[in-house]
């Protein structure tokens, strides 16, 4: 499950996809998208320090994504503000530990369905952009998704 911190994130990456033009006030992309005022301003501060956003300040300030919105995915920014995308510590590729509990990685059934599962949302998250998000009105998964996720799966 992601955190709000992370839904957040996204819904005002959007929004400021929305008018890549023009820069949008934290009062504007608050109010379009239902987000706590004060905890977007800490959410953009966090973006803008890592170089997904920049702001300017004046009459016509406010934040525009630093980047284009087809170069940003749900990965990047769930890395970002959740950290791993991993079901287990053993399976993450930025914070690996080894369960304690686990005797043999290679022999752990739990790990092997959970890798898979891993795989699958990496691929997923991983490739999925803002830009994608507003383009496809329906991102549920398709049976040919699904087929790719587990072809990939077994390639891992």
């Amino acid at each position: 499950m992601i955190s709000q911190k992370a839904k957040y994130a996204l819904r005002a990456l959007i929004a400021l996809a929305s008018t890549p033009s023009e820069a949008m006030t934290t009062a504007e992309v608050a109010e379009l998208k239902t987000i706590p005022r004060k905890f977007l301003e800490q959410i953009l501060l966090d973006m803008k320090r890592v170089g997904i956003v920049h702001s300017r300040r004046g009459k016509l300030g406010g934040y525009q994504l630093l980047k284009p919105a087809d170069s940003i995915t749900f990965g990047e920014v769930l890395r970002l503000v959740d950290g791993p995308i991993a079901p287990l510590p053993c399976l993450s590729r930025i914070a690996y530990q080894r369960c304690e509990d686990c005797k043999d990685e290679a022999s752990c059934e739990v790990r092997r369905v959970f890798s898979r599962v891993a795989t699958s949302a990496r691929q997923v998250l991983d490739n999925t952009t803002i830009a994608d998000a507003m383009a496809k009105p329906d991102l549920t998964p398709t049976i040919e998704d699904a087929d790719a996720a587990a072809a990939a799966a077994k390639l891992a």
